[in-house]
């Protein structure tokens, strides 16, 4: 069953079951391209904007109190999550975003219609005073700025809280340290963890401090940043009127036609999103280096077995939580490529690639704050240091000879190494052989415990 909808280029069939419009339907028939729908949080940005121009309109007298009321009553029924199926379309339409803020406008319509037939129309009540050019890159700051607040900087805290645990568990257990890949001097586990604990603390810093740059809305710019149609005062109220129901420091940004043209701001912050990226792959490696063997490699640690790691070896583990975490990071920093790129493609007034940008920008978002979860919940919480293993490594470790450098002089600490490699022995029987020592010398000499 299908009814008939309007727009200005004529008739267009529409399902009946769709609360959607022309302009929806007809961005779905020209723009197949993918399977990747435009971000339900985007979606909600813009219902966000649609529930405060209504309110600013009719406080600015431009909007009667009936069709405001209608229009807010739409919005929250939309806001709690019911209407999502409603918001098919694909992230690669228009580089303006026009038909997302389109769907959104026909389908608050639709819903105010079905109540009051005739009583709302999608551009000239429920848009407003706006454009889909300013509409959409607000919508933008407000979708990455809830996703970073309410996903990604929660998960950081726990992993923070989680690498404490382990730091101080561990901070008693000497192993030997390495540099370049190679044997160094010796450090705990927990000094080691509490490198990685630092990398997050310090994550969490920047992302939390880049999110000024996402605060600014360039609502009330409309077409081209001039403001044109959008009555005094509008772009203030409509901060004030989505930080109030948002609970988020939202401000106007104050040159619209940076505020259009330009998404230097999400560029700026996904790149605090690549450096977390760049730490985790760091972490991940690690742990999944030290976990290596378990007899024929480093062998230092164990992790969860979570499930059978070959379908021909049995009884193999494989460390799927790191490899898992260290391909998301592979594509947070493909899709930092894709935002740095489309953020420098503003042609004069407007750039038109903002919907890869945001799309690109929440999967990154998405991806960090799951695999972050999954690695802590199944693996970090797990994770236990082989104590047997890394006094065994230290036991070996020519590097101890470092210790030896104050008392005979680095030419003769390098001669000791070198002779109990080639010699398969031990630096206390290599350093007597040389008679650079006696084995009580040694012995107060060379304390692992007191070189960390």
């Amino acid at each position: 069953m299908f009814r008939i909808e309007k727009d200005s280029l004529g008739e267009v069939k529409v399902a009946s079951d769709k609360k959607w419009g022309a302009q929806t339907q007809r961005s779905l028939e020209n723009f197949v391209i993918g399977n990747n729908t435009m971000p339900l949080a985007v979606v909600y940005g813009l219902v966000e904007i649609k529930r405060a121009a209504a309110l600013v309109n009719h406080q600015l007298g431009k909007l009667s109190a009936e069709k405001s009321q209608a229009i807010v009553a739409a919005c929250d029924a939309i806001l709690t999550g019911k209407y999502g199926d409603q918001f098919p379309l694909k992230i690669y339409q228009t580089g303006s975003g026009t038909q997302s803020n389109m769907n959104v406008n026909e389908v608050i319509a639709h819903l105010c219609n079905e109540k009051v037939p005739g009583l709302i129309h999608p551009n000239d009540d429920v848009n407003m005073s706006q454009s889909s050019n300013d509409t959409f890159p607000t919508a933008m700051h407000i979708a990455a700025y809830q996703a970073i607040i309410n996903n990604l900087l929660p998960e950081l805290s726990e992993w923070i809280e989680e690498l404490k645990l382990l730091e101080d568990k561990n901070q008693h257990v000497i192993k030997i340290g390495r540099t370049h890949l190679q044997d160094a001097t010796p450090l705990t586990f927990g000094q080691e963890i509490s490198g990685w604990r630092v990398m997050i603390e310090k994550a969490q810093e920047f992302v939390g401090l880049s999110l000024d740059a996402i605060s600014h809305l360039t609502i009330g710019g409309t077409a081209v940043g001039t403001g044109l149609n959008a009555p005094e005062n509008f772009d203030t109220l409509m901060c004030e009127v989505i930080s109030a129901h948002t609970q988020l420091p939202f401000n106007s940004e104050e040159n619209k036609f940076y505020g259009l043209t330009s998404h230097s701001e999400l560029s700026f912050v996904h790149g605090a999103l690549r450096a977390l990226a760049g730490d985790l792959m760091k972490i991940a490696n690690d742990v999944r280096w030290l976990a290596s063997g378990p007899r024929s490699g480093l062998g230092e640690i164990t992790i969860p077995s979570n499930e059978p790691g070959s379908s021909i070896m049995p009884g193999k583990v494989n460390p799927t939580q790191a490899e898992a975490l260290t391909m998301v990071v592979c594509q947070v920093m493909g899709n930092d490529t894709t935002i740095q790129f489309a953020s420098s493609q503003g042609n004069f007034e407007l750039n038109v690639y903002k919907p890869v940008i945001i799309a690109n920008f929440l999967e990154s978002v998405q991806l960090l704050s799951d695999a972050m979860r999954s690695f802590r919940m199944n693996c970090l919480v797990g994770l236990e240091a082989n104590k047997a293993a890394m006094a065994e490594g230290m036991k070996n470790s020519l590097m101890l000879v470092t210790a030896l450098n104050p008392h005979i002089g680095y030419e003769k600490a390098a001669k000791v190494a070198k002779y109990a490699h080639e010699n398969h022995t031990t630096l206390e029987k290599a350093i007597i052989a040389l008679g650079y020592a006696t084995k009580e010398e040694f012995s107060e000499w060379l304390k692992p415990e007191e070189m960390i």
